[in-house]
C-alpha cells in the first residue's frame, strides 16, 4: 500500500524522498479452527509532506486502498486499517 499512496501523491504533483514517507506494518493472527490465520493488517504511515499540500495528501490517504492491488486481493479475507502521522513542512522563506 505504501507504493500505491506513493504514487497516488506523485500523480498530483508530490514527490516525496524515501525518508519522507514510511510505514510501520503489523499482521494480527488469530486462532481460527486451532490455526494461526492472518485476520489483520495495520499500517502506520508517517510523512513529512510539502507546505500546503495537506488537502491534496489527505486526498490521496482516503482513496488510496482502493486503488491498491494488493489490499484488494485480500478484501473480504484479511482486514487492512491504516493510520498516518503527517508533518508539514514550514513554509520557505519569500514564500507567500
Amino acid at each position: 500500500m505504501l507504493g500505491t499512496l506513493n504514487g497516488a501523491l506523485e500523480v498530483r504533483g508530490i514527490r516525496l524522498d524515501p525518508e519522507d514517507i514510511t510505514a510501520e506494518v503489523e499482521g494480527i493472527n488469530e486462532i481460527v479452527d486451532r490455526v494461526p490465520v492472518l485476520t489483520r493488517i495495520k499500517i502506520h504511515y508517517r510523512l513529512r509532506i510539502p507546505h500546503g499540500s495537506r488537502e491534496t495528501v489527505d486526498r490521496a490517504l482516503a482513496s488510496h486502498a482502493s486503488k491498491c492491488p494488493s489490499a484488494r486481493s485480500i478484501e473480504g479475507a484479511i482486514e487492512v486499517e491504516w493510520t498516518a502521522d503527517i508533518d508539514e513542512l514550514p513554509a520557505e522563506r519569500g514564500e507567500a
